[in-house]
């Protein structure tokens, strides 16, 4: 990839993303997020720890591999625990980052786990210092200020990272509304009209933010209202500025 770096000035770039982190079907975007960024791509699979060792070791050769892909250096931050997430040596390594990604997985675990941590505290840094932010399925939901239960919807759902407090994202949105019928209710409830509530769709991201967007991917991402929902293509520029 180009190795010419700019200077940022202000937040990086986010992007929040249904599915296919590292794989070659998503490379173009995440090289456009390291484009003019230094070519280190630090890389969490913290949400996907409780699925055990094997999984997450699956996500970081993943990860490698596309950066390998990508012309760029990856930075795997092995972070287990919150332990692991207020080690000042792991959060080090979150220095110089051209792109900060956060994989899926499970994302209640990984808000949990990296709420006021040294770890957490190193991304936002990075990323409003001109890093890019990415965050896949889990790492999208995170991002957000909350996390309704998927599997029980009664309990509630678990405080998010509120990088996108005015956001709540439904990721792999094409899959996940063909087996669960009432999903989208989930996330509406309860309704805010302050909170835009989006359906991202499999290999499909929504790039830009906080407040402007624009889809980019192979499908669609959905605005979704208690009145029903809006298709957006490919190519769409998206609006999510929040209420006043």
């Amino acid at each position: 990839m180009e190795d010419t770096i700019t200077a940022n000035t202000g937040p990086g770039p986010l992007a929040l993303v249904g599915s296919g982190e590292y794989l070659p079907v998503m490379a173009d975007i995440e090289a456009a997020l390291l484009a003019g960024r230094p070519p280190r791509y630090v890389q969490l699979a913290t949400a996907a720890v409780p699925d055990g060792p094997s999984v997450v070791e699956r996500w970081h050769n993943l990860g490698r591999e596309q950066a390998q892909r990508l012309g760029v250096e990856a930075v795997i931050l092995s972070v287990n625990d919150r332990a692991d997430a207020d080690n000042e040596a792991i959060a080090q390594q979150v220095a110089g980052a051209g792109l900060i990604y956060l994989s899926g997985g499970n994302p209640g675990f990984l808000a949990d786990t990296l709420r006021d941590t040294a770890v957490w505290a190193a991304i936002v840094t990075a990323w409003q210092d001109g890093a890019a932010l990415a965050g896949c399925s889990a790492g999208a939901m995170a991002m957000t200020s909350w996390i309704p239960s998927l599997r029980h919807p009664r309990q509630g759902g678990t405080n998010g990272l509120a990088v996108l407090p005015h956001l709540r994202v439904i990721p792999h949105f094409d899959f996940f509304t063909s087996k669960v019928p009432d999903l989208v209710t989930r996330f509406l409830l309860p309704y805010d009209p302050a909170i835009t509530v989006l359906g991202i769709d499999e290999e499909t991201a929504l790039v830009g933010g906080p407040k402007d967007w624009t889809v980019q991917g192979r499908q669609s991402v959905w605005r979704l209202t208690a009145e029903g929902r809006e298709e957006l293509p490919a190519g769409t520029v998206v609006a999510t500025a929040p209420l006043p």
